[in-house]
Protein backbone atom coordinates (compact mmCIF):
# COMPACT_ATOMS: atom_id res chain seq x y z
CA UNK A 1 0.00 0.00 0.00
CA UNK A 2 2.62 1.99 1.23
CA UNK A 3 4.41 1.13 -2.26
CA UNK A 4 1.42 2.44 -4.39
CA UNK A 5 1.18 5.97 -2.64
CA UNK A 6 4.61 6.29 -3.00
CA UNK A 7 4.32 5.73 -6.60
CA UNK A 8 1.57 7.87 -6.99
CA UNK A 9 3.28 10.52 -5.45
CA UNK A 10 6.18 10.23 -7.67
CA UNK A 11 3.65 10.03 -10.88
CA UNK A 12 2.18 13.43 -9.70
CA UNK A 13 5.32 15.26 -8.83
CA UNK A 14 6.65 14.43 -12.44
CA UNK A 15 3.59 15.24 -14.09
CA UNK A 16 3.28 18.81 -12.37
CA UNK A 17 7.12 19.23 -13.26
CA UNK A 18 6.21 18.44 -17.53
CA UNK A 19 2.98 20.81 -17.28
CA UNK A 20 5.39 23.48 -16.01
CA UNK A 21 7.92 22.53 -17.96
CA UNK A 22 5.25 22.59 -21.35
CA UNK A 23 3.92 25.85 -20.04
CA UNK A 24 7.10 27.53 -19.45
CA UNK A 25 8.28 26.45 -22.57
CA UNK A 26 5.22 27.82 -25.01
CA UNK A 27 5.24 30.70 -22.97
CA UNK A 28 9.05 31.26 -23.67
CA UNK A 29 7.87 30.33 -27.25
CA UNK A 30 5.03 33.00 -27.04
CA UNK A 31 7.06 35.61 -26.00
CA UNK A 32 9.83 35.09 -28.07
CA UNK A 33 7.68 35.17 -31.46
CA UNK A 34 6.01 38.24 -29.92
CA UNK A 35 9.24 40.02 -28.99
CA UNK A 36 10.34 39.13 -32.64
CA UNK A 37 7.02 41.05 -34.05
CA UNK A 38 8.05 43.74 -32.37
CA UNK A 39 11.23 43.92 -33.51
CA UNK A 40 12.30 46.70 -36.35
CA UNK A 41 12.28 45.45 -39.73
CA UNK A 42 12.98 46.71 -43.05
CA UNK A 43 10.54 48.32 -45.61
CA UNK A 44 7.22 50.53 -44.76
CA UNK A 45 7.00 54.23 -45.52
CA UNK A 46 8.30 56.71 -43.09
CA UNK A 47 6.25 59.49 -42.64
CA UNK A 48 7.77 62.79 -41.55
CA UNK A 49 5.26 65.47 -40.59
CA UNK A 50 7.25 68.97 -40.57
CA UNK A 51 6.22 72.74 -39.52
CA UNK A 52 7.47 74.15 -42.62
CA UNK A 53 8.49 73.62 -46.33
CA UNK A 54 11.71 73.38 -48.22
CA UNK A 55 12.17 76.52 -49.81
CA UNK A 56 13.48 75.02 -52.92
CA UNK A 57 15.72 71.71 -53.07
CA UNK A 58 18.44 73.18 -55.14
CA UNK A 59 21.35 73.18 -52.80
CA UNK A 60 22.84 75.76 -54.78
CA UNK A 61 20.18 77.49 -53.37
CA UNK A 62 18.93 76.54 -50.06
CA UNK A 63 19.43 79.24 -47.54
CA UNK A 64 18.29 77.54 -44.49
CA UNK A 65 18.71 74.00 -42.90
CA UNK A 66 15.00 73.25 -42.64
CA UNK A 67 15.53 72.87 -46.66
CA UNK A 68 19.00 71.13 -46.76
CA UNK A 69 17.63 68.79 -43.87
CA UNK A 70 15.58 66.89 -46.31
CA UNK A 71 17.94 66.21 -49.41
CA UNK A 72 21.35 66.55 -47.16
CA UNK A 73 22.93 62.88 -47.28
CA UNK A 74 19.47 61.54 -48.95
CA UNK A 75 19.36 62.59 -52.22
CA UNK A 76 23.25 64.26 -52.71
CA UNK A 77 25.99 63.34 -51.11
CA UNK A 78 29.22 65.05 -50.89
CA UNK A 79 33.02 63.87 -51.39
CA UNK A 80 33.23 63.57 -47.28
CA UNK A 81 30.51 63.36 -44.81
CA UNK A 82 30.50 63.37 -40.86
CA UNK A 83 30.08 59.96 -38.71
CA UNK A 84 27.91 60.33 -35.40
CA UNK A 85 30.58 61.68 -33.52
CA UNK A 86 30.74 64.40 -36.30
CA UNK A 87 34.49 63.75 -37.05
CA UNK A 88 35.13 63.74 -40.56
CA UNK A 89 34.97 60.36 -42.94
CA UNK A 90 35.47 59.65 -46.31
CA UNK A 91 31.67 59.35 -48.33
CA UNK A 92 32.42 59.71 -52.18
CA UNK A 93 35.93 59.98 -52.15
CA UNK A 94 38.32 57.51 -50.75
CA UNK A 95 41.07 59.50 -49.87
CA UNK A 96 42.47 62.80 -49.48
CA UNK A 97 45.46 65.26 -49.51
CA UNK A 98 46.42 68.52 -49.09
CA UNK A 99 49.48 68.41 -51.79
CA UNK A 100 50.61 72.46 -50.87
CA UNK A 101 48.87 75.46 -49.22
CA UNK A 102 46.46 75.69 -51.95
CA UNK A 103 46.21 72.28 -53.66
CA UNK A 104 43.46 69.39 -52.22
CA UNK A 105 43.59 66.13 -54.23
CA UNK A 106 40.67 63.82 -53.45
CA UNK A 107 40.54 60.02 -55.14
CA UNK A 108 37.13 59.00 -55.95
CA UNK A 109 35.00 55.76 -55.93
CA UNK A 110 34.59 53.81 -58.77
CA UNK A 111 31.65 52.25 -57.81
CA UNK A 112 28.81 54.95 -57.60
CA UNK A 113 26.58 56.05 -60.01
CA UNK A 114 23.79 58.58 -60.07
CA UNK A 115 20.04 58.21 -59.47
CA UNK A 116 19.55 57.51 -63.54
CA UNK A 117 22.25 55.30 -63.83
CA UNK A 118 25.00 57.93 -65.03
CA UNK A 119 28.32 57.27 -63.71
CA UNK A 120 29.65 59.35 -61.21
CA UNK A 121 33.46 60.62 -61.23
CA UNK A 122 35.59 63.60 -61.58
CA UNK A 123 33.83 65.29 -64.38
CA UNK A 124 30.32 65.11 -62.53
CA UNK A 125 32.66 66.43 -59.44
CA UNK A 126 33.66 69.44 -61.79
CA UNK A 127 30.30 70.26 -63.17
CA UNK A 128 28.67 70.82 -59.88
CA UNK A 129 31.15 73.45 -58.80
CA UNK A 130 31.76 75.17 -61.65
CA UNK A 131 27.82 75.38 -61.53
CA UNK A 132 27.85 76.13 -57.81
CA UNK A 133 30.78 79.12 -58.58
CA UNK A 134 29.58 80.58 -62.06
CA UNK A 135 28.74 83.94 -61.81
CA UNK A 136 26.11 83.56 -63.79
CA UNK A 137 23.86 81.18 -61.67
CA UNK A 138 24.14 83.82 -59.09
CA UNK A 139 24.09 80.95 -56.54
CA UNK A 140 23.53 82.45 -52.89
CA UNK A 141 25.91 79.68 -51.51
CA UNK A 142 28.89 80.65 -53.97
CA UNK A 143 30.15 82.99 -50.81
CA UNK A 144 31.18 79.67 -48.99
CA UNK A 145 33.26 78.27 -52.12
CA UNK A 146 34.89 81.67 -53.12
CA UNK A 147 38.27 80.71 -52.43
CA UNK A 148 37.98 77.99 -55.07
CA UNK A 149 39.80 78.76 -58.14
CA UNK A 150 39.11 75.89 -60.05
CA UNK A 151 37.97 72.42 -59.35
CA UNK A 152 40.74 70.10 -62.17
CA UNK A 153 40.39 66.54 -63.31
CA UNK A 154 43.45 64.64 -63.02
CA UNK A 155 41.63 61.53 -64.26
CA UNK A 156 38.52 59.42 -64.31
CA UNK A 157 38.62 59.81 -60.13
CA UNK A 158 40.67 62.37 -59.31
CA UNK A 159 40.18 65.88 -58.45
CA UNK A 160 42.11 68.72 -57.25
CA UNK A 161 40.61 72.09 -55.65
CA UNK A 162 43.07 74.49 -56.89
CA UNK A 163 42.25 77.65 -54.04
CA UNK A 164 43.12 80.90 -53.88
CA UNK A 165 44.25 81.05 -50.99
CA UNK A 166 44.78 78.69 -47.87
CA UNK A 167 41.57 77.57 -46.76
CA UNK A 168 41.59 75.71 -43.55
CA UNK A 169 38.01 74.58 -43.22
CA UNK A 170 37.55 72.77 -46.87
CA UNK A 171 36.34 69.65 -45.12
CA UNK A 172 34.01 71.23 -43.15
CA UNK A 173 32.39 73.16 -45.82
CA UNK A 174 32.88 69.99 -48.48
CA UNK A 175 30.65 67.71 -45.39
CA UNK A 176 27.62 70.19 -45.43
CA UNK A 177 25.27 70.15 -48.04
CA UNK A 178 27.00 72.85 -50.14
CA UNK A 179 28.92 70.28 -51.25
CA UNK A 180 26.87 67.72 -52.21
CA UNK A 181 27.11 66.56 -55.43
CA UNK A 182 24.75 67.08 -58.46
CA UNK A 183 24.36 65.05 -61.56
CA UNK A 184 25.65 66.31 -64.38
CA UNK A 185 23.00 65.60 -66.75
CA UNK A 186 20.60 67.54 -64.11
CA UNK A 187 23.15 70.39 -64.42
CA UNK A 188 22.69 70.40 -68.35
CA UNK A 189 18.39 70.19 -67.98
CA UNK A 190 18.04 73.36 -65.77
CA UNK A 191 21.42 75.18 -66.02
CA UNK A 192 20.95 78.51 -64.46
CA UNK A 193 17.47 77.75 -63.01
CA UNK A 194 16.38 75.81 -59.69
CA UNK A 195 16.32 72.69 -59.88
CA UNK A 196 13.02 71.06 -59.42
CA UNK A 197 13.75 67.51 -60.02
CA UNK A 198 17.00 66.80 -57.64
CA UNK A 199 19.38 63.85 -58.90
CA UNK A 200 22.20 62.84 -56.59
CA UNK A 201 23.87 59.34 -55.68
CA UNK A 202 22.10 59.15 -52.09
CA UNK A 203 20.20 56.63 -50.39
CA UNK A 204 16.69 57.73 -51.48
CA UNK A 205 15.45 59.02 -55.15
CA UNK A 206 13.50 61.94 -55.31
CA UNK A 207 9.43 60.94 -56.74
CA UNK A 208 7.57 63.91 -56.20
CA UNK A 209 6.98 67.54 -54.73
CA UNK A 210 3.65 69.19 -54.09
CA UNK A 211 5.00 72.71 -52.64
CA UNK A 212 2.99 73.27 -49.60
CA UNK A 213 2.38 69.82 -48.92
CA UNK A 214 4.45 67.13 -48.90
CA UNK A 215 8.26 65.46 -50.56
CA UNK A 216 7.94 62.11 -51.58
CA UNK A 217 11.49 60.11 -51.86
CA UNK A 218 12.28 56.27 -52.69
CA UNK A 219 14.14 54.10 -51.41
CA UNK A 220 17.29 53.92 -53.86
CA UNK A 221 18.23 50.19 -54.87
CA UNK A 222 21.51 50.33 -56.39
CA UNK A 223 22.82 52.94 -53.85
CA UNK A 224 26.59 52.09 -53.70
CA UNK A 225 26.46 52.27 -49.84
CA UNK A 226 24.27 50.25 -47.05
CA UNK A 227 20.72 50.93 -48.44
CA UNK A 228 17.94 52.52 -46.82
CA UNK A 229 15.86 50.44 -44.10
CA UNK A 230 12.43 52.12 -45.43
CA UNK A 231 10.99 51.92 -48.69
CA UNK A 232 10.29 55.28 -48.72
CA UNK A 233 9.39 58.66 -47.29
CA UNK A 234 7.42 60.92 -47.18
CA UNK A 235 7.82 64.61 -45.84
CA UNK A 236 4.13 66.25 -44.95
CA UNK A 237 4.13 70.07 -44.28
CA UNK A 238 1.82 70.16 -41.27
CA UNK A 239 2.34 73.68 -39.95
CA UNK A 240 0.02 73.23 -36.62
CA UNK A 241 2.31 71.25 -34.00
CA UNK A 242 -1.10 69.95 -32.10
CA UNK A 243 -2.00 67.96 -35.46
CA UNK A 244 1.63 66.80 -35.75
CA UNK A 245 1.79 65.06 -32.27
CA UNK A 246 -2.16 63.70 -32.78
CA UNK A 247 -0.58 62.20 -36.23
CA UNK A 248 1.99 60.34 -33.92
CA UNK A 249 -1.15 59.23 -31.95
CA UNK A 250 -2.57 58.05 -34.56
CA UNK A 251 -0.09 56.12 -36.59
CA UNK A 252 -0.41 58.84 -38.99
CA UNK A 253 3.33 59.85 -38.91
CA UNK A 254 6.73 58.91 -37.15
CA UNK A 255 8.35 61.73 -36.72
CA UNK A 256 6.85 65.60 -35.89
CA UNK A 257 9.36 68.00 -35.64
CA UNK A 258 10.59 70.43 -34.53
CA UNK A 259 9.07 69.77 -31.17
CA UNK A 260 8.00 73.13 -29.00
CA UNK A 261 8.35 73.49 -25.37
CA UNK A 262 5.21 74.05 -24.65
CA UNK A 263 4.54 70.48 -26.11
CA UNK A 264 7.09 68.90 -24.98
CA UNK A 265 5.18 67.36 -21.37
CA UNK A 266 2.32 66.36 -23.87
CA UNK A 267 5.06 64.08 -25.67
CA UNK A 268 6.10 63.26 -22.38
CA UNK A 269 3.16 61.58 -21.24
CA UNK A 270 2.34 60.39 -24.18
CA UNK A 271 2.20 55.82 -24.50
CA UNK A 272 2.64 55.92 -28.47
CA UNK A 273 5.11 58.60 -29.03
CA UNK A 274 8.43 59.90 -26.73
CA UNK A 275 10.59 63.27 -27.04
CA UNK A 276 14.08 63.31 -28.60
CA UNK A 277 16.60 65.74 -27.57
CA UNK A 278 20.43 66.59 -28.60
CA UNK A 279 22.50 69.59 -28.62
CA UNK A 280 22.98 71.51 -31.55
CA UNK A 281 25.80 73.85 -32.90
CA UNK A 282 23.73 76.74 -33.52
CA UNK A 283 22.23 79.40 -31.80
CA UNK A 284 18.42 81.47 -31.64
CA UNK A 285 18.89 85.39 -31.44
CA UNK A 286 17.71 88.71 -32.10
CA UNK A 287 19.01 90.26 -34.78
CA UNK A 288 18.89 93.80 -35.78
CA UNK A 289 18.84 95.12 -39.56
CA UNK A 290 22.10 97.94 -38.88
CA UNK A 291 21.26 99.77 -42.23
CA UNK A 292 17.84 100.86 -40.98
CA UNK A 293 17.47 103.91 -38.32
CA UNK A 294 17.34 103.77 -35.44
CA UNK A 295 19.01 100.68 -35.23
CA UNK A 296 21.72 102.31 -37.69
CA UNK A 297 23.20 103.44 -34.05
CA UNK A 298 24.87 101.17 -31.84
CA UNK A 299 23.65 103.07 -28.75
CA UNK A 300 20.38 101.88 -29.57
CA UNK A 301 21.15 98.66 -30.16
CA UNK A 302 23.37 98.43 -27.04
CA UNK A 303 20.24 100.15 -24.89
CA UNK A 304 18.02 97.17 -26.44
CA UNK A 305 20.40 94.33 -24.97
CA UNK A 306 20.66 96.22 -22.01
CA UNK A 307 16.97 95.98 -21.07
CA UNK A 308 16.49 92.34 -22.16
CA UNK A 309 15.74 90.27 -19.13
CA UNK A 310 17.36 86.90 -20.91
CA UNK A 311 17.61 84.74 -17.68
CA UNK A 312 13.65 85.27 -17.58
CA UNK A 313 13.20 84.67 -21.32
CA UNK A 314 15.16 81.11 -20.84
CA UNK A 315 13.18 79.95 -17.76
CA UNK A 316 9.68 81.36 -18.83
CA UNK A 317 9.57 80.87 -22.84
CA UNK A 318 11.80 77.72 -23.12
CA UNK A 319 11.58 76.81 -19.60
CA UNK A 320 15.65 76.09 -19.19
CA UNK A 321 15.39 74.25 -22.67
CA UNK A 322 18.78 75.44 -24.26
CA UNK A 323 21.55 77.09 -22.54
CA UNK A 324 21.59 80.83 -22.34
CA UNK A 325 24.31 82.30 -25.40
CA UNK A 326 26.76 84.45 -25.22
CA UNK A 327 27.80 84.19 -28.65
CA UNK A 328 25.93 83.39 -32.32
CA UNK A 329 28.35 80.00 -31.75
CA UNK A 330 27.40 76.92 -30.13
CA UNK A 331 29.56 75.93 -27.26
CA UNK A 332 30.66 72.87 -29.52
CA UNK A 333 31.91 74.95 -32.85
CA UNK A 334 35.29 74.64 -32.76
CA UNK A 335 36.40 79.12 -32.16
CA UNK A 336 33.62 79.52 -29.41
CA UNK A 337 34.76 81.72 -27.40
CA UNK A 338 33.54 80.72 -23.82
CA UNK A 339 35.06 83.43 -22.31
CA UNK A 340 32.70 86.45 -24.21
CA UNK A 341 29.90 88.49 -21.85
CA UNK A 342 26.92 89.44 -23.35
CA UNK A 343 25.05 92.32 -22.55
CA UNK A 344 23.62 92.37 -18.75
CA UNK A 345 20.61 93.85 -17.62
CA UNK A 346 20.45 97.25 -16.67
CA UNK A 347 17.33 99.20 -17.52
CA UNK A 348 18.91 102.75 -15.84
CA UNK A 349 21.81 101.83 -18.42
CA UNK A 350 19.44 101.33 -21.55
CA UNK A 351 17.35 104.29 -20.55
CA UNK A 352 21.16 106.51 -20.64
CA UNK A 353 21.94 105.16 -24.32
CA UNK A 354 18.66 105.66 -25.59
CA UNK A 355 18.44 109.40 -24.10
CA UNK A 356 22.09 109.91 -25.74
CA UNK A 357 20.85 108.69 -28.99
CA UNK A 358 18.00 111.02 -28.91
CA UNK A 359 15.46 108.82 -27.73
CA UNK A 360 14.95 110.24 -24.61
CA UNK A 361 11.14 108.76 -24.73
CA UNK A 362 11.61 105.45 -26.90
CA UNK A 363 10.30 105.16 -30.35
CA UNK A 364 7.99 102.36 -32.48
CA UNK A 365 9.89 99.66 -34.55
CA UNK A 366 8.53 96.43 -35.85
CA UNK A 367 9.98 92.82 -35.11
CA UNK A 368 9.13 90.03 -37.67
CA UNK A 369 9.15 86.52 -36.64
CA UNK A 370 8.31 83.06 -38.36
CA UNK A 371 5.30 81.29 -36.85
CA UNK A 372 6.28 78.83 -34.33
CA UNK A 373 4.82 79.00 -30.68
CA UNK A 374 8.64 79.74 -29.16
CA UNK A 375 9.49 82.29 -31.19
CA UNK A 376 5.83 84.12 -31.16
CA UNK A 377 6.22 83.98 -27.04
CA UNK A 378 10.15 85.34 -27.18
CA UNK A 379 8.75 87.93 -29.15
CA UNK A 380 5.85 88.66 -26.87
CA UNK A 381 8.37 88.97 -23.93
CA UNK A 382 10.80 91.20 -25.94
CA UNK A 383 7.53 93.28 -26.38
CA UNK A 384 6.32 93.86 -22.77
CA UNK A 385 10.16 94.03 -21.62
CA UNK A 386 11.31 96.97 -23.99
CA UNK A 387 8.01 98.78 -23.04
CA UNK A 388 10.57 99.66 -20.19
CA UNK A 389 12.43 101.70 -22.19
CA UNK A 390 9.74 103.33 -24.51
CA UNK A 391 9.79 101.23 -27.12
CA UNK A 392 6.68 100.50 -28.46
CA UNK A 393 7.23 97.03 -30.80
CA UNK A 394 4.75 95.67 -33.59
CA UNK A 395 4.97 91.95 -33.76
CA UNK A 396 4.68 90.24 -37.38
CA UNK A 397 4.49 86.75 -37.74
CA UNK A 398 5.30 85.93 -40.86
CA UNK A 399 4.81 82.13 -42.61
CA UNK A 400 8.19 80.82 -42.29
CA UNK A 401 9.11 80.75 -46.36
CA UNK A 402 7.89 84.68 -46.46
CA UNK A 403 9.77 85.34 -43.17
CA UNK A 404 13.11 84.34 -44.44
CA UNK A 405 12.14 86.06 -47.88
CA UNK A 406 11.95 89.30 -45.54
CA UNK A 407 14.86 89.11 -43.55
CA UNK A 408 17.59 88.41 -46.45
CA UNK A 409 15.77 91.03 -48.53
CA UNK A 410 16.71 93.32 -45.61
CA UNK A 411 12.97 93.81 -45.29
CA UNK A 412 13.01 94.04 -41.05
CA UNK A 413 14.03 96.15 -38.09
CA UNK A 414 14.13 93.59 -35.59
CA UNK A 415 13.60 90.20 -36.25
CA UNK A 416 14.21 86.44 -34.47
CA UNK A 417 15.65 83.84 -35.76
CA UNK A 418 18.10 81.13 -35.89
CA UNK A 419 21.57 80.08 -37.28
CA UNK A 420 22.27 76.67 -37.44
CA UNK A 421 26.38 75.73 -37.69
CA UNK A 422 26.06 73.47 -40.75
CA UNK A 423 29.72 72.02 -40.36
CA UNK A 424 31.15 72.74 -36.92
CA UNK A 425 33.63 75.11 -37.38
CA UNK A 426 33.15 78.88 -36.56
CA UNK A 427 33.90 79.97 -40.33
CA UNK A 428 30.66 78.49 -41.63
CA UNK A 429 29.29 81.15 -39.12
CA UNK A 430 31.83 84.03 -38.91
CA UNK A 431 31.78 84.11 -42.59
CA UNK A 432 28.30 83.45 -43.53
CA UNK A 433 26.84 85.51 -40.76
CA UNK A 434 29.16 88.44 -40.23
CA UNK A 435 31.28 88.96 -43.71
CA UNK A 436 30.60 92.20 -45.71
CA UNK A 437 30.62 90.03 -48.95
CA UNK A 438 27.79 87.69 -47.40
CA UNK A 439 24.77 90.77 -46.31
CA UNK A 440 21.06 89.05 -47.73
CA UNK A 441 20.51 85.83 -48.54
CA UNK A 442 23.57 84.35 -47.53
CA UNK A 443 23.45 85.05 -43.97
CA UNK A 444 24.58 88.34 -43.02
CA UNK A 445 20.41 89.64 -42.74
CA UNK A 446 22.02 91.88 -40.11
CA UNK A 447 23.55 94.02 -42.76
CA UNK A 448 26.20 94.45 -40.94
CA UNK A 449 29.86 95.58 -42.01
CA UNK A 450 33.34 96.11 -40.26
CA UNK A 451 36.95 95.87 -41.94
CA UNK A 452 38.67 94.53 -38.61
CA UNK A 453 35.89 91.80 -38.67
CA UNK A 454 36.14 90.76 -42.22
CA UNK A 455 39.82 90.73 -41.98
CA UNK A 456 39.90 88.59 -39.28
CA UNK A 457 37.64 86.70 -40.70
CA UNK A 458 39.87 85.77 -43.61
CA UNK A 459 43.00 85.52 -41.48
CA UNK A 460 41.31 82.96 -39.82
CA UNK A 461 39.86 80.93 -42.72
CA UNK A 462 43.66 81.19 -44.16
CA UNK A 463 45.74 80.12 -40.86
CA UNK A 464 46.80 76.63 -40.28
CA UNK A 465 47.22 76.73 -36.80
CA UNK A 466 44.30 75.89 -34.44
CA UNK A 467 44.94 77.73 -31.64
CA UNK A 468 45.83 81.46 -33.84
CA UNK A 469 42.92 80.85 -35.65
CA UNK A 470 40.73 80.79 -32.02
CA UNK A 471 42.48 83.84 -30.93
CA UNK A 472 40.94 85.38 -34.42
CA UNK A 473 38.02 84.02 -33.98
CA UNK A 474 37.89 84.98 -30.43
CA UNK A 475 38.93 88.97 -31.09
CA UNK A 476 36.11 88.77 -34.36
CA UNK A 477 33.54 88.01 -31.60
CA UNK A 478 34.66 90.32 -28.85
CA UNK A 479 34.27 93.20 -31.96
CA UNK A 480 30.86 92.16 -33.22
CA UNK A 481 29.41 91.85 -29.09
CA UNK A 482 30.77 95.70 -29.35
CA UNK A 483 28.82 96.45 -32.29
CA UNK A 484 25.92 94.75 -31.51
CA UNK A 485 23.87 93.77 -34.38
CA UNK A 486 22.45 90.87 -32.43
CA UNK A 487 21.40 89.66 -28.87
CA UNK A 488 22.30 86.26 -28.48
CA UNK A 489 19.68 84.10 -26.80
CA UNK A 490 20.30 80.24 -26.49
CA UNK A 491 21.90 77.51 -27.74
CA UNK A 492 20.03 75.46 -29.64
CA UNK A 493 18.75 71.97 -28.47
CA UNK A 494 17.55 69.91 -31.42
CA UNK A 495 13.84 68.22 -30.32
CA UNK A 496 11.33 66.71 -32.45
CA UNK A 497 8.89 63.75 -31.02
CA UNK A 498 8.94 60.68 -32.63
CA UNK A 499 7.03 57.21 -32.46
CA UNK A 500 8.12 54.63 -30.09
CA UNK A 501 7.37 52.43 -33.38
CA UNK A 502 10.82 53.64 -34.79
CA UNK A 503 14.75 52.90 -34.26
CA UNK A 504 17.75 54.64 -35.30
CA UNK A 505 16.44 58.46 -35.94
CA UNK A 506 18.99 60.92 -34.93
CA UNK A 507 19.08 64.82 -35.65
CA UNK A 508 22.66 65.93 -36.11
CA UNK A 509 24.56 68.94 -34.29
CA UNK A 510 24.17 71.18 -37.75
CA UNK A 511 20.40 70.06 -37.79
CA UNK A 512 20.29 67.85 -40.08
CA UNK A 513 17.86 64.87 -39.75
CA UNK A 514 19.38 61.81 -40.15
CA UNK A 515 16.89 59.27 -41.41
CA UNK A 516 19.16 56.59 -43.25
CA UNK A 517 19.06 53.79 -40.48
CA UNK A 518 15.58 54.28 -39.64
CA UNK A 519 13.40 51.10 -39.20
CA UNK A 520 9.78 50.98 -38.37
CA UNK A 521 8.62 48.25 -35.61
Amino acid sequence: MKVKQGLRKLFLVILVVFLISGCSTNKDVSTKENDKAKQSKDGGTLVIARLSDAENLDHHFMSTINAASVTHRKIYEGLVGRDKNSDIQPLLATEWNQLDDTTWEFKLRDDVTFHDGTAFNAEAVKATFDRLLDPTVASPRAVVFKMVKEVKVVDDYTVQFLLTEPFSPLLSILASHEGGIINPKTIVKYGKNIIQEPNGTGPFVFESWTPGQEITFNKNEKYWGDKAKVDKVVFKVVPEETTRISMLETGEAHIAEPLSVTMKSTVEASKASKVYRSEGYGTEYVGFNVQKAPFNDVRVRKAIAHAVEMDAIIDGVFNNIGKKANTLLGSKVFGYHDGLKAYEYNLNEAKRLLTEAGYPNGFKTSLITMDSKERINLAEVLQSQLKGIGIKVNIQVLEYGTFVEQANAGNSEMFIISWRNATGDADYNQYNLFHTNSQGGAGNTFFYSNEEVDRLIEAARSEKDNQTRLNLYAKAQELEMADSPYIPVRVIENMAAISKDIEGFAISPSGYLEINDISIK
